[in-house]
């Protein structure tokens, strides 16, 4: 029987082959290649003081908050909650973090924090949470649920990553998942439906609502207010048209809010071999597709981005200058931390996140270490990019792997490790001491307006906001007016926003600006000034694209035959995005018989292309599904003789018709030409708004 011992030692032996020891934080710094030698890595913090991090933050004085997730990838079956808020300390400033104090525990899958009136807003499925430490010892004493409703069912795909943006409101990922939310300091809300989209809520004035886009672990918002998600293979998108156009009037055809902005998918350089579980199931999935002759599916073990997560926007200085303005995006499966680098489409709002010059071939950070689960960022006081490391042996879903590759598999192995880095140009110091903002006086807190790093801007903005003093008011004005820096200018221009102190004036001014990004806001602020239409319908002609856009989704707002000939030069003019278009359609205006009318008389449609096709199309999709009485053979009487744009419409008025399950207006048949009632309707696509792929 010895050999039979013998044998099963060298299997277990085997078995324990397929998987790599941890390494300790020291010998996880050595495991990595950083694409620039101008930067040093170097541990922040580390267990014992944190376990399992998912994300950390810096409050308005600069005490560092870590969320902690150890009961990943699973609640556990006792129910107990392991999930966990530390506060970092260091005690003796050199960088590093030496004890911690236990904010909040006994959480159920808390992934996002976010400071707030002197506590932090917490996302813990199915509810976003407010925790505060009222009585000094660092633990929080008051846990109010401010909004309940949210999908509490996937741990990689609930309520989370709460960001703090430009225009004063809280933004929220939500993976598209449904959900009723309710808002509890306001009963009588009606509740909001965020199946499809995120979420986002106004604290300060008890707003809350739908979001265009389905982001999941990753929310990077840059100095304009312009939003970018991460989803496992989807490394970064955008969702270039807000909900509140989107949905504004509910007859448009089918529309996917976002687009895949990256153009270098799905390529990523790993410098980790992929796990033997991967290469064996990856290998089994293959065959499978090749013995059912899918020629079409082939799945990778490694190289391809599958764990995207924690895309974070850079706005810090510690890095250098031509790092600002770049998202950090981990990608757990390949340990590695990949970079983008923002660039504006010359003819749409879209943007293109390029590889950097540096990194080519190779990214941004690669580790040989196959624990190192880059899961998040954060910018701190200091400037630093902050990298969360979970470390963990195995990051999957466990339902996803085949049970006997799941034999040797611990994955709870490395629930009491963690790693936080910091990586810095190598001449910027460790540590700059606690900002201490919250007792900065009001003038203190507008001079920050003005900070070269992001953070201080944002937490001065957001503590304005809390104070809600008014004696700065006129210090903010003078700042939005003269300073140089057009991003100090739009904080200006929001914190008098939330201080309820925007007039036309100033809106007309911010029209003005030379900053595009700031024409943008003062024409979406134009909607609340009504007196300030004849300067939003020149915006129409603006040069910069953003600006323009903008103008084709506010112009909407105003149910005035004033704004038709703006929507239609607009149309004219940017008509071959389909953005542009979706944004005209979007409004009633745009989307109206009338507006048919005014463009049939303006000669638009005299010349034939796939991009008129396309918005007649649509527009005759939505008169077909609004069934107004006698609105579609308004639209299609447009067109007498005219057997091409018969065609087009004919095919809209059907589609749209049948998909609000209403009958079609029988005289239309009557109508059409004689050629187009033998063909029937012609095979041009339907739903052709917005999709995933770029127009």
């Amino acid at each position: 029987m010895k050999w039979l011992g013998l044998l099963l030692l060298i299997s277990l032996c085997l078995s324990c082959s397929h998987y790599k020891d941890a390494l300790s934080p020291e010998e996880a710094l050595t495991s990595f290649k950083l694409s620039d030698d101008r930067l040093a890595v170097s541990v922040f913090a580390a267990e014992p003081h944190v376990l399992d991090p998912v994300e950390m933050v810096f409050d308005e004085d600069g005490n560092a908050f870590v969320v902690e997730m150890p009961d990943y990838p699973s609640k556990p079956e006792d129910g107990t909650l392991g999930g966990a808020i530390r506060m970092l300390i260091d005690t003796n400033n050199d960088g590093r973090t030496d004890s911690m104090t236990v904010f909040a525990d006994h959480l159920s899958e808390a992934t996002s924090i976010l400071p707030w009136q002197g506590g932090l807003l917490v996302t813990a499925a199915p509810n976003i949470l407010f925790l505060k430490d009222t009585t000094g010892d660092h633990r929080a004493d008051v846990k109010e649920i401010l909004f309940t409703g949210f999908f509490a069912d996937n741990s990689e795909a609930q309520i989370t990553n709460l960001r703090y943006s430009i225009d004063n409101w809280i933004y929220a990922s939500n993976t598209g998942r449904e959900g009723e939310i309710r808002f509890t300091r306001n009963p009588k809300a009606a509740p909001v439906s965020v199946k499809g989209g995120d979420f986002r809520f106004r604290l300060d004035r008890g707003q809350f609502e739908v979001e265009s886009s389905s982001g999941q672990f990753g929310l990077a918002i840059d100095d304009w207010g312009n939003r970018f998600f991460t989803e496992n293979s989807l490394h970064i998108q955008q969702a270039p048209i807000p909900a509140r156009y989107l949905y504004r009037h509910k007859h448009l055809p089918t529309v996917e809010p976002t687009v895949n902005i990256s153009d270098h998918d799905p390529i990523m350089f790993q410098k980790t071999p992929a796990p033997y579980w991967r290469q064996e199931r990856t290998k089994r999935r293959n065959e499978q597709f090749e013995a059912a002759k899918l020629s079409d599916r082939h799945e990778y073990a490694d190289d391809h981005f599958t764990g995207a997560s924690g895309g974070t926007y850079y706005g810090g200085n510690a890095l250098p200058k031509d790092y600002y303005g770049s998202i950090f995006t981990g990608e757990v499966a390949g340990n590695l931390v990949h970079r983008d680098v923002l660039k504006r489409s010359p003819n749409s709002p879209q943007f293109i996140a390029q590889r950097g010059n540096q990194e080519a071939a190779h990214e941004f950070l690669a580790s040989t270490d196959p624990w190192f689960r880059p899961v998040n960022f954060t910018v701190g006081p200091d400037g630093a990019l902050y990298v969360i490391d979970m470390y963990r042996q195995h990051i999957e879903t466990p339902t996803a792997i085949p049970e006997d590759l799941k034999e040797d598999m611990d994955f709870m192995n490395g629930s009491k490790l963690g790693r936080i880095y910091r990586i810095a140009d190598k001449t910027s110091k460790t540590a700059i001491g606690q900002p201490k903002l919250r007792s900065k006086t009001s003038a203190e807190l507008v001079a920050l307006l003005g900070h070269t790093n992001q953070w201080w801007r944002l937490q001065a903005q957001r503590l304005l906001l809390e104070k809600q003093d008014k004696s700065v008011v006129l210090a903010l004005k003078d700042l939005f007016i003269k300073d140089m820096d057009p991003r100090t200018r739009l904080h200006a221009f929001f914190v008098l926003e939330g201080l309820n102190a925007l007039d036309a004036n100033l809106v007309k001014q911010a029209m003005q600006d030379a900053q595009p990004e700031i024409r943008a806001y003062g024409v979406m602020m134009a909607e609340h000034f009504p007196g300030t239409l004849p300067q939003l319908i020149e915006k129409a002609n603006d040069p910069s694209v953003p600006v323009a856009f903008q103008a084709a989704l506010s112009l909407g707002q105003f149910p005035t035959q004033q704004v038709t000939t703006a929507l239609a030069n607009l149309l004219e003019k940017h008509g071959k995005d389909t953005w542009f278009r979706t944004a005209v359609l979007s409004s009633e205006l745009g989307s109206s018989t009338g507006f048919a009318r005014h463009l049939v008389s303006s000669a638009y449609f005299n010349s034939i292309s796939p991009e008129k096709d396309t918005f007649l199309t649509d527009l005759a999709f939505v008169v077909g599904s609004r069934n107004r009485k006698g609105e579609a053979v308004q639209l299609l009487s447009l067109f007498s003789n005219q057997p091409h744009w018969q065609q087009i419409v004919f095919t809209g008025l059907t589609n749209g018709a049948k998909s609000a399950g209403v009958p079609l207006d029988d005289r239309l048949k009557s109508m059409i030409d004689p050629q187009v009632r033998r063909t029937g309707p012609p095979g041009v696509q339907n739903n052709s708004l917005p999709n995933k792929t770029n127009d």
